[in-house]
Parts: structure tokens; sequence; C-alpha cells
């Protein structure tokens, strides 16, 4: 019962926070839905019993997705077009208390429910984080490389482009130069 109650509802939110990533016009809305999808998907590892693919579901695609939300940032002005408005303060109340009620009853029903188990059991000779890493450093070793030095180059072009989009360092300006320009910033934007 609790792992089909977990299993819709965590179905239901990544494909709304998918459907967000894709509909939306705004950069940093769809990169926040785009992470906060990411983390639902591992929420069903997690339901599995996969807990070291789960963390590794967080860590490294919510990760990925952060780095682009950080390349977004530098590279568009991503703010610009954002306008919060907080029509009624009760919606979020209510809508942040229920997300807090969905997560303790998430929590405690395992402990609730004691015939709650697997498919398929972890090898107790082996253990599941050690047959993760037994294919991962040996039949896909060379791809997990590959991924790593990509990600490093890509980081790497990220910065050198950012750099070179700056007219002036802002390690070089002095005090008056630094509010001159907000203050024009501020002007632009109006």
């Amino acid at each position: 019962m609790f792992e089909a109650i977990a299993f819709y509802l965590f179905a239901f939110l990544t494909i709304a926070m998918f459907s967000i990533a894709v509909l939306t016009s705004q950069a940093l809305h769809a990169m926040t839905a785009l992470a906060a999808g990411m983390i639902f998907i591992s929420a069903f590892f997690f339901l599995l019993g996969a807990d070291f693919i789960g963390v590794v579901q967080i860590i490294v695609y919510t990760g990925a997705v952060m780095a682009l939300y950080a390349f977004g940032m530098m590279f568009f002005d991503t703010t610009r077009g954002v306008k919060e408005k907080n029509a009624n303060s009760m919606i979020v109340f209510g809508l942040s208390g229920l997300a807090a009620l969905m997560v303790v009853i998430i929590f405690v029903a395992p402990i609730v429910s004691e015939n709650i188990g697997a498919f398929y059991p972890i090898n107790e000779a082996v253990g599941n984080t050690q047959d993760v890493g037994m294919v991962l450093f040996t039949k896909y070793l060379v791809p997990f490389e590959l991924a790593a030095v990509m990600l490093l180059v890509a980081m790497i072009a990220g910065i050198v482009l950012a750099g070179k989009k700056m007219d002036h360092s802002l390690t070089q300006m002095s005090e008056e130069e630094i509010e001159l320009m907000r203050e024009s910033n501020k002007k632009a934007q109006l």
C-alpha cells in the first residue's frame, strides 16, 4: 500500500516538474524544475531499496543540472523577466504544510509497515555498492572517464567565455566604479 502511494505521488511530481521544465519560458524556473524532477526520480531508487543508486542520482544528475543552472546564470540575464508575486500567502502556507505532511508520512510508513521488501534482494556476500563499483570501474571505466573529462572541459570553457564577456574585471575596479556600474544597471533595467 505504501509503495503504491509513494510511487504514484513521485510519478505525478516527476511528470509535473518535467512538464514545467519543458513548458515554461523562464530559464530559472525550467532549471529549478529540472533539478526537482531529478531528485524525484531518485525517490524511485530509494523505494526499490537501491539507496546507493538513489544517492548517485542526486549527486550526479542534480549536480549536472546545477552546473547547467550556473552556466545559465553566467551567460543570460535570467532574472530580467522574473516578476515574483504572492497573491495569497495562505496558499503557500497550505502547500508547504501539505508537502511537510507528505514527507512525514513517507518516512513514517515504512516503520509502521514491516512487510515491505525488495523484489531483488542485495547480494549479501558483496553488497550493492560494491556491485555498482565493480561494473563502473571495469566494464564502464572508459565512458566514466570520458564523461569526467567532458565536464571538466565544459567547466573551463564556461569560465573562459564568461571572463571574455566582462568588459572590466571587478577585482581591478575601485569602489566608485563598481557603484556607478550598479546604478547604470539599475537604470537600464527600469
